[in-house]
């Protein structure tokens, strides 16, 4: 006869240490990994930060300066912030 479990243990499967490995790879990632695409976010911001973001961007776009998109713009913005705070 079986060995009788809790529910909880029934359905959480057994875990190897491959099994965690691959957990910890797919949960935290692999910081060296290059880029794999964009993928849409979507947010709202203040209206003041907007104009602004979209003026630069259009007076950039004019002025032939790089980086000259929206996206572009951010994600120079946010890559500071996220390797401060350990997420790249």
């Amino acid at each position: 006869m079986n060995e009788r479990r809790t529910l909880t243990e029934g359905i959480q499967p057994k875990a190897s240490p491959t099994s965690q490995d691959a957990e910890q790879q797919f949960v935290f990632g692999d910081k060296h990994v290059p880029e794999q695409g964009r993928l849409h976010v979507s947010t709202r911001i203040r209206a003041d930060y907007a104009r602004a973001l979209k003026r630069a961007a259009l007076q950039r776009q004019i002025d032939g300066v790089t980086p000259n998109t929206l996206k572009d713009i951010l994600e120079e913005a946010l890559r500071p912030w996220l390797k401060k705070h350990g997420y790249l």
